[in-house]
């Protein structure tokens, strides 16, 4: 019976090498059904175990499914705040002086309104319009010239100051032409103190 074990014992070494060697070209099921029933137990825990140890080795050996995905996602977000930084400085390249001049009246305005205690027209079109020609007149004359008045010679007006933006009868008496500042008692007065460039630049496109 010992000599029966030892055999089986031995066998069962012998065949587990040739596994090894070859490249588990044999299944499992054949291996074992060519073993006594009294070793195939002992087979099925060393195959467990080398399966085990296998798995293990690959799974430390397989790369990072995610890390990749993170470099391209963060090369992506770069990518994208580049472009938007890019857009936005060449977005401020491309602004005219009148576009500069723009934004500072409005700007302006809205100070002014703050500092008078008068508000825009109900229709906020007719302050856009203005500070339109405020900011033209800005950048053409170097002054904001009241845009609502005829003159004979703009330049000359612009250098003499009474009806630059706010005029003397707006600073003295509260009287706005254009009806860019109005107060309370005016019939056209609306609820706004300030109004955004873009929006002015919104509602003046195509003028």
């Amino acid at each position: 019976m010992r000599t029966s074990l030892t055999t089986a014992g031995l066998g069962l070494v012998l065949v587990a090498s040739f596994v090894a060697f070859f490249g588990n070209r044999v299944s499992n099921s054949q291996l074992q059904r060519s073993l006594p029933s009294s070793s195939r137990g002992s087979l099925r825990m060393r195959m467990a175990r080398r399966d085990t140890g296998r798995m293990a080795l690959n799974h430390l050996q397989a790369p990072a499914p995610f890390a990749p995905q993170s470099r391209r996602n963060r090369d992506s977000c770069l990518c994208r705040c580049e472009t938007a930084n890019a857009v936005e400085a060449k977005a401020k390249a491309e602004m005219t002086e009148t576009d500069k001049a723009l934004v500072a009246m409005t700007n302006f305005a809205n100070r002014y309104n703050k500092v008078a205690g008068t508000t825009y027209c109900s229709d906020l079109s007719i302050p856009a319009v203005v500070i339109k020609g405020l900011a033209e007149h800005k950048v053409t004359l170097g002054a904001p010239l009241c845009p609502c008045r005829h003159y004979d010679d703009k330049q000359a007006e612009a250098d003499q100051g009474f009806w630059n933006c706010p005029c003397v009868p707006m600073r003295e008496r509260k009287e706005c032409h254009c009806m860019l500042f109005l107060t309370d008692d005016n019939d056209f007065a609306g609820d706004e103190v300030s109004v955004s460039p873009e929006e002015v630049a919104k509602m003046i496109s195509g003028l």
